[in-house]
């Protein structure tokens, strides 16, 4: 009887055992390496973080729950990012952080990669003056100086923790390994030939077999690099071994970095793009991003129309957001490149005598057109993106968007650092006049100059209700980040949609060039046959966008939701 009850007794143990070890310490990013789940949406008091994988969300969450803040979580996730999401979070590329801080003070650091000292405005040309858009896409020629550590520690002066304690999740989770999801197992079978290709030395995405999920992938040199950075500081990674590492790698493959061009870069705290919609405070990104004008154009447009009695994805609603689109990006092409460089006319672009003078032949019965709809006039004046979204308990909200640009950026590691290199080059106006990989048109105002930060389309977002966050907002997608963004504010605000219904349902992308409304599969058919007999070209795409977005509910509780797109992931506490 005592042996069958001791043998009950230690079989019960052995279950508990069992049941700890399967349920990782959310407190402990690295205990998660075998088991995770992805949440899509939370409510909580404390604080949320949504970003692009569960493990960078919880890296973020397990700092604040040491103590730190919003900004804390920012840097944590980011980092945390660069491992578990390697094609797009990143420590090889650039970004920007638009955060709104407990004292009101708004904030918007520049951390975009930039054109090295050697690169000139024809580098992509053949001898007859033809783009080579292969180079501007892959491999080592592609790659800006980058950014997104200068950007970390200017940052970090708003947070609460020292950088050994934000960055120790990440180096855990390079050095321990963590398993894929079937998303990630997808992305690097789909990239091995590209990896092989653009590396001199094989880097840790390749291996003989097809990765699946479940496979645990583990970066040792990437831990190591983060290490030096730990230890060293931004000098870790912009001088000393990891800089040797870099420019030995361009001098591999015929790229451009030099020591000097990663000495010399600096992050720039630059003036958030404040303005007013609705009785909101819509905060957003200055130049070199597109993004914060043209959603500040946009909204203004459609400002003095009833759009919520129209309705969500009404024929209507569309066709109106898609005026005000086809007019901003019309402006972006012409106008817009890093303002250190070239005179933007911001404050004309955004004046309410253009804004209204640029919307006066908008016709509600009839598509409008791209030949006719030319940018404005102006006097002259003296994809693979990934966001993060969080909030916390003491008032302050940060929104991030980084990118390495394409998937998996350049395709080319750092040889025995770890870390991918971005294809921002690709984002410059290779040739007036030409497309880049996103369409995107450009003119001399974002032509390659040594130095110059390449223009963007990322649009980290906060919305302020009676000066305080009422809702934190971004998404990757190369040039349908802006539109996307524009439509998650309007279907708050103007169509009460709930927040989960505004992040979840289907969008809609026009540019101006091409000459097309894009719509997601599920868009609604009626719309999309209305607006056709208005004379629009519509065209079924994939997925538009990954949106990260967090409400703050009547009460003072967080709201947060991670896009169903992707393997993005939302925890609070």
């Amino acid at each position: 009887m005592k042996h069958s009850f001791l043998l009950a007794f230690l079989l019960v143990i052995a279950s508990l055992h069992r049941a700890v070890a399967q349920e990782p310490d959310i407190d402990d990013p690295s205990s998660v390496k075998a088991h995770y789940k992805i949440q899509k949406t939370v409510t909580c008091s404390n604080g949320a973080v949504v970003s692009a994988h569960p493990l960078a969300s919880r890296a973020g969450l397990s700092v604040m729950k040491k103590g730190g803040n919003a900004v804390d979580a920012a840097i944590a996730t980011q980092l945390a990012l660069a491992v578990v999401y390697p094609g797009a979070g990143n420590i090889g590329g650039g970004g920007f952080m638009v955060a709104r801080l407990a004292n009101g003070k708004n904030l918007a650091i520049d951390y975009r990669e930039k054109a090295p000292a050697a690169a000139g405005r024809d580098m992509y040309l053949d001898a007859n003056g033809n783009p080579q858009m292969n180079l501007s896409q892959n491999g080592h020629l592609a790659s800006g100086v980058p950014g997104t550590i200068a950007g970390l520690f200017a940052s970090l002066k708003y947070a609460k923790l020292p950088f050994s304690v934000l960055i120790e999740p990440a180096i855990e989770l390079a050095e321990k390994g963590f398993e894929i999801t079937a998303n990630e197992a997808n992305g690097l079978n789909a990239y091995k030939n590209a990896f092989i290709k653009y590396n001199s030395v094989q880097p840790a995405f390749v291996k003989e077999t097809p990765w699946k999920a479940g496979d645990t992938l583990v970066q040792k040199d990437l831990a190591a690099t983060l290490k030096r950075i730990r230890d060293l500081g931004q000098k870790g990674f912009y001088e000393g071994e990891t800089a040797k590492l870099i420019v030995e790698e361009m001098q591999r493959g015929k790229g451009l970095i030099s020591y000097e061009d990663l000495k010399n870069y600096q992050a720039k705290e630059r003036t958030a793009l404040v303005f007013p919609y609705k009785g909101y405070s819509i905060v957003s990104m200055p130049m070199p991003s597109s993004g914060g004008v043209i959603i500040n154009q946009a909204l203004r447009m459609i400002e003095d129309k009833n759009i919520g009695k129209m309705g969500f994805a009404s024929v209507g609603a569309v066709q109106l957001m898609v005026e005000a689109e086809r007019r901003a990006y019309a402006d972006r092409a012409e106008f817009m490149g890093d303002a250190d460089f070239v005179k933007v006319p911001v404050k004309k672009l955004t004046s309410d005598a253009y804004i209204k003078e640029r919307f006066s032949d908008y016709d509600p019965t009839k598509a409008g057109s791209s030949e006719t709809t030319k940018a404005g006039k102006i006097n002259p004046e003296s994809e693979e993106t990934t966001h993060l979204s969080v909030i916390d308990k003491f008032g302050n909200a940060v929104s991030v968007t980084t990118t390495l640009n394409g998937g998996y950026g350049s395709k080319t590691v750092v040889g025995g650092a770890g870390f991918l290199l971005n294809n921002e080059m690709d984002d410059f106006s290779v040739k007036p006049g030409v497309p880049n990989m996103y369409g995107a048109l450009g003119t001399e105002a974002n032509a390659i100059a040594p130095g110059k930060r390449m223009l963007s389309s990322m649009t980290p977002t906060i919305v302020l209700k009676a000066g305080k966050p009422f809702l934190v907002v971004g998404t990757p997608g190369g040039t349908t980040i802006p539109t996307s963004v524009f439509q998650s504010i309007v279907n708050v605000i103007d169509f009460k949609l709930s927040t989960a219904d505004a992040v979840y349902k289907p969008k809609f992308h026009h540019q101006w060039q091409p000459d097309e409304i894009y719509v997601e599969k599920g868009f609604p058919e009626k719309t999309i046959d209305g607006l056709k007999a208005m004379g629009y070209k519509v065209n079924v795409r994939g997925s538009i966008g990954r949106t990260e977005a967090i409400r703050v509910l009547p009460g003072g509780k967080f709201e947060a939701v991670a896009d169903n797109r992707g393997d993005d992931a939302a925890e609070g506490y």
